[in-house]
């Protein structure tokens, strides 16, 4: 294999098992809400902390998954996670008590979709035979360590996204009905400069066409193979910017382009400004909408590209800008 290429075409595509997601009072107010295995209108998820609230939901989210797979903590080979939490406390402490081989990830918003690929790959190598990937965010604790304190109530930017309180899991595993995992593309980091943290999208919107411009270039697939290309989570204006790059090569994409930032709420009725953000917000409409939806014959191909903006508190009030990373992966009816 060439070394140089991001895309890995997987010999024995491994299959989904099962998925599950949970989310919070917003998520249950929006569009998606018939998609969320549950809701909880309590931010603290009945712990004393916004932080504890967070490792509930990943704990919450991996046990349903497990459940509606007839399985048990000990059949899973790896669980690989990741959260937007400083060290990603809400997956370790979430975790910790289930005993199965872990894998901690940062991939920030994109991490949905870092998870899914590595675990596709751990399987279709033959190191594992099943895998749970796990993501979460939480508003309140991203709004805690990244900006000021919720009850500060500073103006938001009409750029800034909402961080969904929200989390998602797949199980993956060597051999089973599907859908199947296809296809993974490996984001590179592009940073174009931006440093206004209150605009992700812009931020976010470079690695999204770098990595789908290398899927479909390394594949010779194009848009009109997929019944849906997803993005997450670029928002309002992150989208528009990567449309406008592939219209600028020639390429429409169409009503197919979606983006999951857009999708999770009602942007007309919910004061959400630009759109959903955050972990679970991507990992949140793919355990639900979009798996549910190949489940009833909605899509049969769909390309799930979740993207992240690598930032930080520090490096932010060090006057750096903001590297985006987007992983891809090919989600099929068909193996």
């Amino acid at each position: 294999m060439n070394a140089r290429r991001q895309t890995v075409a997987l010999a024995h595509p491994p299959s989904i098992l099962s998925f599950a997601n949970i989310g919070g009072k917003f998520e249950g107010q929006g569009p998606l809400s018939p998609y969320f295995d549950e809701i909880c209108p309590d931010s603290f998820f009945g712990e004393k902390t916004w932080e504890k609230a967070e490792s509930v939901m990943q704990k919450s989210v991996l046990r349903r998954a497990l459940e509606r797979a007839d399985l048990r903590p000990e059949d899973l080979d790896r669980v690989l996670a990741g959260d937007l939490l400083n060290q990603c406390i809400g997956s370790s402490f979430g975790l910790r008590d289930f005993g199965v081989p872990f894998y901690g990830l940062y991939g920030a918003c994109s991490t949905m979709g870092e998870g899914l690929g590595l675990a596709a790959q751990l399987i279709d190598g033959g190191f594992a035979r099943r895998c749970a990937a796990v993501t979460s965010s939480h508003f309140c604790t991203a709004e805690r360590q990244y900006r000021m304190p919720v009850p500060y109530g500073s103006q938001r930017s009409p750029t800034a996204q909402w961080t969904a309180t929200a989390a998602g899991c797949t199980i993956l595993t060597d051999d089973g009905p599907g859908p199947y995992v296809t296809h993974v593309t490996c984001g590179r980091i592009v940073d174009w400069g931006i440093t206004d943290s209150a605009n992700m999208g812009a931020a976010m919107a470079p690695a999204a066409y770098d990595t789908l411009s290398a899927f479909f270039r390394e594949t010779g697939m194009g848009p009109e193979d997929f019944d849906l290309i997803l993005t997450g989570d670029l928002g309002e204006l992150g989208h528009a910017v990567v449309r406008d790059f592939f219209r600028r090569d020639g390429v429409e994409l169409g009503p197919r382009f979606q983006d999951c930032g857009l999708l999770l709420y009602d942007r007309e009725r919910q004061d959400m400004h630009a759109g959903g953000s955050g972990c679970g917000c991507s990992a949140s409409v793919l355990c639900g909408y979009v798996l549910r939806g190949m489940e009833e014959g909605r899509w049969r191909t769909v390309l799930f590209a979740p993207t992240g903006a690598l930032l930080s508190p520090v490096s932010a009030f060090q006057g750096e800008s903001i590297p985006g990373i987007c992983h891809a992966v090919r989600l099929s009816a068909a193996r």
